[in-house]
């Protein structure tokens, strides 16, 4: 599925941007995909990936592997910018981290952009954020502006907001009709 994913992820970026340029070889680390696995369908929609422009593409590649849990899935380097395509583990949409090489002036700073995450336990991701240096700018704690939900807000290393929220929980089972 990951494979796929990929694949569809690399045609979507070439297409959007009109290159060509082929992506560069994924890391030797990276699991082969089984060869006789079944693939299920993907899912339509489906948000594929958003980029953010960061100022430093290692430091940030760093973070967002080491501090928020993500895997490098493949990287670019075209004529005019290098890209690292980051997600989760099992992950159907990404994140990709783009830093301009053709010298063109760009600002990576604070800019009005959220990257919100989902994980098993927010807490602890709040505490490896604040360990890595990163600004908290909203403790984990249930928000009554969001119906009690726990809500934990931090910042990047640009500034990007992160917003920290708990898995989803499964939908209750709907009880099956009583019978006559």
């Amino acid at each position: 599925m990951r494979l796929i994913a990929v694949s569809l992820l690399a045609w979507a970026c070439a297409a959007c941007t009109g290159e060509t340029t082929t992506a560069s070889a994924p890391d030797a680390a990276a699991p082969a995909a089984p060869a006789a696995a079944t693939i299920p369908a993907q899912k339509d929609p489906l948000l594929s990936a958003v980029g953010i422009g960061v100022s430093d593409l290692a430091k940030s590649t760093d973070f967002y592997i080491s501090v928020m849990g993500m895997e490098k899935i493949r990287s670019y380097k075209l004529d005019y910018m290098d890209e690292e395509v980051l997600g989760y583990p099992e992950a159907e949409s990404y994140i990709v981290l783009m830093h301009w090489t053709d010298g063109s002036p760009r600002n990576y700073k604070d800019l009005p952009v959220k990257v919100v995450t989902r994980v098993k336990d927010p807490a602890a991701l709040m505490e490896k954020i604040r360990a890595a240096g990163m600004t908290i700018t909203r403790e984990y704690t249930p928000s009554a502006q969001v119906g009690g939900a726990s809500v934990g807000l931090a910042k990047d290393p640009d500034g990007y907001v992160l917003e920290v929220l708990p898995l989803r929980q499964p939908a209750p089972a709907t009880p099956a009709p009583a019978s006559n």
